[in-house]
């Protein structure tokens, strides 16, 4: 697992390098064909990536998204009606049977599809009349890294194919941005050991980092077998607040723009409550920074051109720090997070 965190800037780099020519072609036909509505397929860490893709397509294309339920059709066998929709499948295997029901179900109703996966020669990727191939290299490791941040590289991909007004010099340097985040694994190392007995918490972001709280809490329950909840910060006050208390533990994903007044008012209120915070920022959002007494700093900073929505490059560099903390964790309890119990790499599910 450590290693694959570590492979994550070389995977990022393959991933736009190998893929750019495809989305600039993809951005010519949707041109001419613009979707009414986007439907994202997947499971597991896969799921938590169509989540940021959610947010991440409506903010910028202003298309309707949403994420399937893939039971409907493969238990209740209904057919959907697909028409003037994009469908796209997220796997890492691309051996996903529910993800690739819904994409087959979709492509003979008539909807233009799009496959997400690191596998070329899997079943996935000979479905999909698209195709975004994450580069990421083979991932031995049962809890997914590299492929998840390859996931949502890709789905920036997706957006700007879909007309989405970012700059392609903004993704270039996400690769170079996460080798410098890299860069905090012994500051993690010891931060982790405090958190040595821990067997429950929450985790919270909002908007484009939600899909991080997910994944996240994913990540700590696979390896490290804590019980993580995970919440909008919107959400958490909507009533499960009320288990929060003394040395409670809160991981807050914490970056600056539309988000941040609501997270910052949910910080006073856990200081308040005396719970064991640790905020996840940047050391472009100094209010963050000042406002925490534990905390991970990442080393973006905002550019002019990515201000009109400050949070939109954090995703990728403030996962990365909490895979770390997952896997240190997991060393600190004991546990080999290369192995967890009861799981398989490839899961396949109806």
């Amino acid at each position: 697992m450590l290693d694959e965190i570590r492979q994550q800037p070389e995977a990022l780099e393959r991933t736009l390098r190998g893929e750019l020519r495809g989305a600039e072609q993809l951005r010519k036909l949707l041109e001419r064909n613009r979707p009414k509505l986007i439907i994202l397929a997947a499971r597991g860490t896969s799921d938590n990536a169509a989540q940021f893709g959610r947010y991440l397509l409506e903010i910028t294309t202003r298309i309707p998204t949403c994420l399937a339920a893939p039971s409907v059709s493969t238990l209740y066998q209904s057919e959907i009606d697909y028409s003037g929709a994009l469908v796209v499948a997220i796997s890492q295997s691309g051996e996903s049977t529910d993800t690739n029901v819904v994409l087959q179900n979709a492509r003979r109703a008539g909807a233009m599809t799009v496959g997400i996966t690191n596998e070329s020669e899997s079943s996935m990727a000979n479905l999909a009349e698209h195709l975004f191939l994450v580069r990421a290299g083979k991932e031995k490791s049962v809890a997914a890294t590299k492929t998840y941040t390859g996931q949502l590289l890709s789905m920036y991909m997706l957006a700007w194919a879909l007309g989405a007004g970012f700059d392609l010099d903004e993704l270039r340097a996400l690769p170079e941005l996460a080798a410098k985040t890299l860069k905090l694994e012994p500051q993690i190392a010891d931060l982790a050991g405090r958190y040595r007995f821990v067997d429950h918490c929450v985790v919270i972001g909002r908007g484009l980092n939600y899909s991080n709280t997910f994944e996240f809490a994913l990540k700590l329950m696979e390896t490290c077998y804590v019980v993580a909840e995970r919440f909008s910060s919107a959400d958490l006050q909507h009533g499960p607040i009320a288990m929060m208390e003394q040395s409670f533990p809160a991981f807050v994903f914490a970056p600056p723009g539309v988000t941040w007044p609501g997270i910052r008012d949910l910080l006073v209120k856990l200081e308040g409550l005396k719970a064991d915070t640790l905020v996840i920022t940047d050391q472009g959002h100094k209010p963050a920074i000042e406002v925490s007494k534990r905390r991970i700093v990442t080393p973006l900073k905002r550019t002019r051109k990515a201000r009109a929505i400050e949070d939109l490059y954090t995703p990728i560099p403030y996962i990365i720090p909490a895979q770390l903390f997952a896997a240190k964790l997991a060393a600190e309890k004991g546990n080999d997070p290369d192995q967890p119990r009861t799981l398989q790499k490839v899961t396949r599910t109806l």
